[in-house]
């Protein structure tokens, strides 16, 4: 009767005191969670349930599990145990990680709440991604190098390769350069305020939203939702176009080529007509204006702003489309053409050589 009531009490005591421990706290949270809803921490803490179940358990059952006095757990007793301490070493480290992010969110979620500035949002959330997946990486390392010390026979190892420390340092910081440069990279982009999630950015020529930055690369998610990756060191290296930086406000031009008759006044009023019934404009600036004339047709700009890169899009293929259809039905002389019809006879000045009989001009040289 003991054998099978003592495994009972240790195995289910310990199982219990964790489920209990974790639904009492558990149950707190949701209730300072509901008389506090302005505070986010709350319910974010609830997420730390599953972990924190583990950590109780295991650490309930690595203090009792000596009691069990089973003969295969006393033939293996250094095992069992060691066991229930990489598993308690695991489930701590997931617990810590899960409390940071959610620490993480709720400061997030607060500062977003009683903040207006798009561009200081992204720049926090940026910040609080890179910070997260360092903390994440601490964490693993610490975690992991806690579980090697358990085992006394990799103590031994690890003294054995401090000894040749140097050598395998000079070794791993030449083959780790480019991803040391990055991660510094990473850093730099994260609380310099170079570039952030959010932004609008031109790379490489082509167009994008940066979608996700880590600590070695950056995604850029283009207008075809195409993903350009690339390393965190570029930005810091390169050049590139950040239409997010220092304000998400822009300023568009559309071109067009029109013949030299075109009626600048008319076209000039309907580009204001347009402006003002096309809902992405910001009615901050327009204008139109000759900005430069061949021998064929002149180049008319039109001038328009929008609150971010998307809404100037938008405003810029709708000026295009509707003023061209416009040009077309009410003007279409103004449309540029390409003469094919003999050019004019030059004017006649008074100055006029007598011809020949022949029709030649006749030579007038000196002497």
């Amino acid at each position: 009767m003991e054998t099978v009531l003592r495994p009972l009490i240790v195995v289910g005591g310990s199982a219990v005191v964790a489920f209990g421990v974790s639904w009492a706290v558990d149950h707190l949270l949701q209730r300072v969670d509901t008389r506090h809803p302005e505070t986010p921490l709350w319910g974010l803490l609830r997420r730390c349930r599953q972990p924190f179940m583990i950590v109780l358990f295991a650490a309930a059952l690595r203090a009792s599990y000596q009691w069990l006095r089973y003969d295969r757990v006393r033939h293996h007793d250094a095992a069992v145990g060691q066991i229930l301490t990489l598993v308690l070493i695991g489930a701590g480290a997931w617990l810590v990680i899960r409390g940071a992010s959610a620490v993480a969110e709720a400061s997030y979620a607060k500062y977003a709440a009683s903040s207006r500035d798009t561009g200081r949002l992204r720049r926090v959330r940026t910040q609080v991604t890179l910070i997260m997946r360092i903390v994440t990486a601490v964490v693993g390392v610490v975690a992991a190098a806690a579980m090697l010390l358990t085992f006394p026979d990799l103590r031994a190892v690890g003294t054995s390769m401090l000894a040749s420390a140097g050598l395998i340092g000079i070794v791993a910081g030449i083959a780790a350069q480019s991803t040391l440069g990055n991660l510094f990279a990473g850093f730099q982009i994260a609380f310099g305020d170079m570039v952030r999630i959010g932004d609008t950015v031109v790379v490489n020529g082509e167009w994008g939203v940066v979608d996700e930055v880590t600590l070695t690369f950056l995604s850029v998610r283009t207008w075809d939702e195409r993903r350009i990756t690339m390393p965190v060191s570029y930005f810091t290296s390169q050049p590139f176009e950040n239409w997010s930086r220092g304000g998400a406000q822009m300023t568009g031009t559309v071109f067009f080529h029109l013949d030299h008759h075109a009626p600048i006044p008319e076209i000039r009023d309907k580009l204001r007509d347009i402006l003002r019934d096309c809902p992405a404009w910001d009615g901050r600036d327009w204008g139109l204006a000759v900005t430069d004339t061949t021998p064929s047709a002149i180049e008319v700009r039109a001038l328009m702003t929008a609150k971010d890169s998307g809404d100037l899009w938008s405003v810029r293929v709708t000026v295009r489309e509707q003023l061209i259809r416009w040009l077309a039905e009410h003007h279409p002389y103004a449309l540029p053409r390409i003469n094919t019809n003999q050019a004019d006879s030059p004017p006649d000045f008074g100055h006029r050589h007598p011809l020949l009989k022949d029709g030649r001009v006749p030579r007038t040289g000196l002497g």
